[in-house]
């Protein structure tokens, strides 16, 4: 049995996004700071600049997160490395040197709180099942996920569209039933979400920072032609075609 106290009952802080094990807990002001720095420290609370943790109900779901993530933990949380034989290790050693990501994450399983590093980017909360149970995603954004999700490096469809399109030639695909959690650079207000229904989708860069599993990414030329590429002052865009959903930033990082 535990009690925390002054943590998400501080009168400084706010529940910014909940969905099943996860909130995000953002701090309204940061008090910790000295006379020198307490205006500029105000300005950036102003600006929505300000510190964000993700909590985790280890008794609702099995946690997998980022490699270094975890800040504290109470209750009976056990931490494992969640490789199920070498197989897998090798699975996921090749998974993470092709995506950019930790090889292996460490899985949080028992009955008890996970809290993660603090963070001034943004924490953005998405359900799979809104995502035809397959999300791609930005390098780099991952923070968290259900266990239940399975870890998958989605292939770009040419080499050509890696290197062209801004994007690494694989990218973290996360299948099945469950919520992951990504540290985004532009907060959800700022996100536009975007439903394809047999339709095509072209951004000039890689402002995408998810999309589903179910569309196709390429990279084309702006114009039908090299003439039309150069008149209409663009060159190549990304293009996410068929049927899903893209979540895209209104800026690039």
């Amino acid at each position: 049995m535990f009690k925390v106290k002054n943590f998400e009952d501080n009168d400084d802080v706010i529940i910014k996004e909940q969905n099943g094990a996860f909130k995000v807990v953002e701090y309204k002001r940061d008090l910790s700071v000295d006379y020198e720095q307490a205006q500029s420290s105000y300005f950036a609370s102003e600006m929505n600049v300000r510190r964000r943790q993700l909590v985790c109900d280890v008794s609702q779901s099995n946690i997998t997160v980022q490699a270094g993530a975890m800040q504290w933990m109470v209750g009976n949380v056990n931490s494992t490395t969640g490789i199920k034989g070498a197989g897998d290790f090798f699975k996921k050693a090749l998974r993470g040197s092709v995506t950019g990501e930790s090889a292996i994450k460490p899985e949080y399983t028992g009955d008890g709180l996970l809290v993660l590093e603090p963070t001034y980017k943004h924490i953005i909360l998405l359900d799979a099942d809104d995502w035809n149970n397959e999300i791609i995603i930005e390098d780099g954004l991952f923070l968290a996920c259900d266990s239940e999700l399975e870890h998958k490096a989605i292939m770009q469809s040419s080499i050509s569209s890696a290197v062209a399109g801004g994007e690494g030639l694989f990218n973290l695909g996360l299948h099945g039933t469950g919520i992951v959690a990504l540290e985004s650079y532009v907060p959800r207000e700022e996100l536009i979400e975007i439903t394809l229904d047999n339709d095509v989708l072209k951004i000039d860069g890689s402002m995408a920072i998810a999309w589903s599993g179910t569309l196709s990414f390429t990279v084309e030329r702006a114009g039908k032609s090299l003439i039309g590429s150069a008149t209409s002052g663009e060159g190549l865009v990304n293009v996410y075609r068929g049927t899903g959903k893209v979540l895209m930033a209104p800026v690039l990082e």
